[in-house]
């Protein structure tokens, strides 16, 4: 969403589409920037380069991305979401927490940092043969 701004006022929102069919990404999302801002809101929580205005804002690319590559990776395993819960048939608990890797299918369970601190990944040059 691209947001047009007169002053401090909005005056209108231009919609482009980066990734899939556009089609497509105005049926899932709307046209509103509700999903795109709670991105934005969440990577700045979690991620401080990217919080303005402060002394940890990120100054250096390659820091940049290793810190957004770190953020993506928590946020998708070791966090669960609230709203991907599944609820628990029998047992103690009445749901059952998921991270977004887990409701994607990628994983079966909630990662430890620990654990995804001492994963191996393989460089670019490896993954793209």
């Amino acid at each position: 969403m691209i947001k047009h701004r007169t002053g401090y006022h909005l005056t209108g929102i231009t919609i482009k589409v980066v990734y899939g069919d556009v089609e497509e990404v105005l049926d899932v999302l709307g046209e509103h920037t509700a999903y795109v801002e709670r991105t934005n809101l969440t990577s700045r929580q979690m991620n401080g380069r990217l919080v303005r205005k402060t002394l940890s804002f990120g100054k250096q690319l390659e820091m940049l991305e290793a810190s957004c590559a770190w953020e993506d990776c928590v946020y998708n395993l070791t966090r669960p979401v609230k709203t991907l819960r599944i609820e628990a048939r029998g047992g103690p608990r009445r749901w059952l927490p998921r991270s977004p890797a887990m409701a994607a299918g990628l994983t079966d369970h909630l990662w430890t940092v620990k654990e995804l601190l001492m994963t191996v990944v393989a460089p670019d040059a490896i993954n793209t043969q």
